[in-house]
């Protein structure tokens, strides 16, 4: 260590980078980042080798990568450059939707300050289009990923979308009602819920596997806001179609 290197007391590194202490006690922790050194009473010290690996560390975790996955990739042959790249194509795409949902912003703007208030459809709009830059959208899908379901939301328009969101309150009711009277998953009119249910999941992720994926882990992951904000699904709910499926 060259005598020039300055080196940061964890609540430095915490307040110059905006983590919490207790964020870096944990990385220390497990493994993932810990102090190049230690001072004579046992704090820890952390020097530029150890910003670096930070930097490693929050790129990858706002390109969705769990913590598990950051330290394989980060104990691995992948270059700071490397990271760099992937980080620079995600912002790029998150540029993309803010510039999206500014304009959008923007003419709900001029609708409200035309007519007052801006119609249910403007805000329900707005409110999508809030939602796929929302951060813990982010935590699910990579850039590419994110990329590809602008293209999907363009490929179905609008109208389709609307109708698909539509048609989700009432397919949650109906599948409630059948587990309510105790129809049998194996039943023919199960199965129909339950390809309906399919079908309509199958508007978001078009059939790829990364795209469904990353859905099942956000629906199972925030469970209880989707219920609060939505009415559903319930783990029941997905049981039951998830039994139909298997039936037929």
């Amino acid at each position: 260590m060259g005598e020039s290197e300055k080196l940061y007391r964890v609540g430095q590194l915490a307040e110059l980078t905006g983590l919490t202490v207790r964020t870096l006690h944990h990385y220390d922790e497990i493994g993932l980042l810990s102090p190049s050194r230690r001072s004579g009473a046992g704090y820890r010290l952390y020097g530029g080798e150890d910003v670096t690996r930070l930097y490693e560390i929050l790129a990858l975790r706002q390109l969705g990568l769990s913590l598990d996955q950051i330290s394989d990739a980060i104990n691995g042959e992948t270059s700071l450059e490397a990271m760099l790249v992937a980080h620079a194509d995600h912002v790029d795409a998150q540029l993309v939707a803010m510039q999206k949902l500014q304009t959008h912003m923007a003419t709900v703007l001029a609708t409200v300050r035309r007519r007052t208030r801006p119609t249910d459809t403007d805000l329900l709009d707005l409110i999508r289009k809030v939602m796929t830059v929302d951060a813990r959208v982010e935590n699910y899908f990579d850039a590419d990923q994110l990329a590809a379901l602008a293209v999907r939301r363009e490929e179905l328009g609008e109208d389709q979308i609307r109708a698909v969101e539509n048609r989700w309150p009432s397919l949650i009711a109906e599948v409630d009602a059948a587990i309510a009277a105790g129809m049998d998953p194996a039943s023919e009119k199960a199965g129909a819920l339950a390809a309906e249910w399919m079908g309509l999941l199958e508007q978001f992720h078009g059939g790829d596997p990364g795209l469904r994926d990353g859905m099942y882990r956000m629906q199972e992951e925030n469970t209880e806001e989707i219920q609060k904000n939505f009415g559903g699904p319930t783990p029941e709910q997905i049981d039951f179609i998830r039994r139909a499926n298997q039936a037929d």
